[in-house]
């Protein structure tokens, strides 16, 4: 910079590597430049020594008759007038810096004429934030700040020194003051900070510095880098083609008419993938770039909500994007957004879209905004057969697959679908084996979510058909539950039977009769079929004396269950689901309405909901009315206990020659008891022999009769010899 020849400090020829963004800006500080170097003319007119090393470290005797001597809120340049001549090349090279501004301005709309406009900011804010933003761009001028200041240390504008170089007289000064208060545009969307120099602790405003904000800096030379508490969640994608992603149902609400008006979108519901291949569409549609946030990633103990909504909605604006944020369920209280939040959204100018899991309706939003609500539910039957095989499809994998099962099994949402189909492609190029449904099952297994395992036992589905013995039409039934379940997507869903026939997709059923005839069993069996995972609810964890709270637990249960896709297996459940009492108390009372609630919340719960008991007269009639299939569960006959006994002995087990004849005859056993003494006798064989024998069955069958409390007749426990 050569001080006395004004508007040399910048070439104003057009500088072909510089974009127009940045040649409007160029021109700006040219402008901006001829200011700085009118004052510093000034001060060196006024008396200052540019040679004294200390100058500014010190205050002379000199010094203090001159400050004396000043007038009020005058400066030490404005005490003295420029010669007639400097004066008037000043005010030509300004003129020669405006029209080459005005030149640079014609080739179309820039980064920083974006910004005056987007925030509103008047000519006198713009020089303030140009004053500010020249040393992010040259250093020089931090050594030519502290000069004019009379202070080597200060490397920054201070308001004073905005004061003095953007405004022209004393009067100015005063009434400028506003432009620096909290609630003004450059402060209230935090492109400048005042701080206090060091030792200056609540130093009045006009000692104070200011700073500029780095996100600006970065966007002005034509990048988006956020900055603070923001910066590790937010991500900015530019406007792209998304012809590649999956039909959206709601392609349709999406015009340019529509968007043309800039309205707030709402987005619920669980399918959050869904949503933001939405957002994505919608930035394709208007060729703005997205700016996204998710709220559920930020540790809200750390950092305040409020501040990273301004933040983020400082951004959009600033970049001209819309912008998208997720989990938006963090900022609502009693179902509405946290006081004096939304109002500052609505004076958004730009697209906004909202998203989360709740519903929710805005109140006192000015009646100029528009507002459309859109609801992303868990995929239909249809749409899930769709999205497995769009990403089957884009992951290269075979998928010569029948997709039914896998969309009729699994209430999946898109991002879990995904999911769903990278852990199947990772395994498929692990082990370069055929990828069957098998492993696609396993992967929607995987993906479901998990959080029941902290309220129930995930139980192990390891039997098949053939382990059962049940007289055939208990096994037919049984079958027919399993394709129920199957074909109720096909049948509530694509033939539209659930519109006027059910009134939900979930399937209910009673397993009744004695322990160990086979009621668990057959839920393993029937969870194997399905693919599904099988649960059983500890009811000792949900049954409360306290009123209401067994409500409470069973209502949690649910809700993890409807996300998990599991069987849910509730063993003894006449303890939880009795018959309803006479009311002689309020406790009778609060148990009436338990069984109330768990009628209607069953009725509502689209899964699979096994209840088992031993005495079926025990379980409310209303109650056993609502479930879809009943399942009687009979002792077993001597032909059937055979048959346990036979096939509950696996091949590789030494064994003597054994009367399974004689045992299923003699002894009265279900299938439970029958596999509890064939594990004893196999511990005592192991034991002794390594060989299981017929003393090893007799004697595990007196322990298991001991168990049972029943009589034992040492006679029936002799080996009998066969003829």
């Amino acid at each position: 910079m050569v001080f006395g020849k004004p508007g040399s400090a910048y070439s104003l020829e057009t500088n072909n590597r510089l974009d127009p963004g940045l040649e409007h800006l160029w021109a700006e500080f040219a402008r901006i430049d001829i200011l700085i170097q009118r004052a510093v003319r000034r001060w060196q007119l006024a008396g200052q020594d540019q040679a004294d090393a200390f100058r500014g470290l010190y205050i002379s005797d000199a010094e203090a008759g001159h400050l004396l001597q000043r007038p009020f809120g005058s400066n030490w340049g404005e005490s003295v007038l420029l010669p007639e001549a400097e004066e008037r090349q000043f005010q030509q090279a300004a003129e020669q810096a405006s029209l080459r501004i005005n030149a640079v301005s014609q080739a179309g709309p820039d980064r920083l004429q974006n910004l005056v406009e987007a925030f509103g900011l008047n000519e006198f804010e713009k020089d303030i934030l140009l004053i500010c933003l020249a040393p992010a761009f040259d250093l020089r001028y931090e050594k030519i700040y502290g000069y004019i200041q009379d202070d080597v240390t200060r490397k920054r504008p201070g308001i004073n020194l905005v004061l003095n170089l953007a405004c022209s007289s004393e009067p100015e000064h005063l009434l400028a003051l506003s432009h620096f208060t909290a609630e003004a545009p450059l402060f209230k969307y935090h492109f400048l900070e005042r701080f206090s120099e060091p030792g200056q602790n609540r130093s009045p405003l006009l000692s104070q510095s200011l700073q500029i904000d780095e996100t600006l800096v970065q966007w002005l030379l034509g990048s988006y880098q956020p900055g603070g508490d923001i910066a590790p969640y937010v991500r900015l994608e530019r406007a792209q083609s998304w012809g590649n992603a999956p039909s959206n149902p709601v392609d349709e609400i999406y015009t340019d008419e529509l968007l043309d008006r800039n309205p707030i979108f709402i987005f619920s519901g669980p399918d959050r993938l869904a949503q933001q291949i939405a957002a994505q569409q919608l930035s394709a549609r208007s060729g703005r770039a997205l700016l996204s946030i998710d709220l559920t990633d930020i540790p809200k103990e750390q950092i305040g909500l409020a501040p990273i909504i301004r933040a983020v909605l400082r951004d959009a604006r600033l970049i001209g994007s819309l912008l998208f944020i997720q989990g938006w369920d963090a900022c609502l209280v009693d179902g509405r957004p946290m006081t004096g939040l939304f109002a500052e959204l609505a004076q958004h100018p730009g697209v906004l879209i909202l998203a989360g899991q709740a519903a929710w309706r805005p109140v006192g939003l000015p009646s100029t905004r528009s507002i459309r609500w859109q609801e992303f539910p868990i995929p239909d039957y249809t749409r899930r057969q769709v999205l497995w095989k769009h990403y089957l499809e884009q992951a290269n994998l075979p998928a010569a697959i029948d997709l039914s099962r896998l969309a009729g099994q699994f209430s999946l949402t898109s991002e879990q679908i995904r999911e769903a189909v990278w852990l199947a492609s990772q395994q498929f190029a692990q082990h370069g084996a055929a990828l069957t449904e098998d492993d696609l099952m396993a992967a929607a297994r995987a993906t479901s979510s998990s959080r029941l395992s902290g309220l129930a036992q995930k139980i192990p589905a390891r039997y098949s058909w053939d382990d059962i013995v049940l007289p055939a039409d208990q096994i037919q039934l049984l079958q027919e539950i399993v394709a129920t379940v199957r074909g109720r997507a096909r049948v509530l869903e694509e033939w539209g039977l659930g519109k006027k026939l059910a009134s939900s997709r979930g399937v209910s059923m009673l397993f009744a009769g004695p322990p160990g005839t086979g009621k668990t069993m057959s839920a393993q069996i029937i969870a194997a079929e399905l693919g599904l995972d099988l649960y059983k609810i500890d009811l000792s964890t949900i049954i409360s004396k306290y009123i209401g709270e067994t409500e409470k637990n069973l209502e949690q249960i649910f809700t993890e269950a409807e996300s998990s896709n599991a069987i849910l297996f509730f063993d003894e459940a006449d303890a939880l689901f009795g018959k309803r009492s006479e009311v002689r108390d309020s406790h009778d009372r609060y148990a009436n309405v338990e069984i109330s609630y768990l009628l209607q919340r069953m009725e509502a719960y689209d899964g699979v909901t096994i209840l088992a008991t031993n005495l079926r007269a025990n379980l409310d009639e209303a109650f056993t009315r609502r479930l879809q299939f009943a399942v009687d569960f009979p002792f077993p006959e001597a032909p059937d206990r055979l048959r346990i006994w036979q096939g509950l002995f696996p091949p590789q087990m030494s064994r003597a020659d054994l009367d399974f004849a004689l045992l299923a005859r003699r002894y009265k056993l279900a299938g439970g008891n029958i596999r509890n003494i064939i594990l004893g006798a196999a511990y005592l064989a192991s034991a002794n022999g390594g060989i299981v024998t017929m003393e090893h069955l007799l004697h595990g069958t007196r322990r298991e009769l001991q168990k049972m409390g029943r009589l034992v007749n040492e006679k029936e426990l002799v080996v009998e010899e066969r003829p």
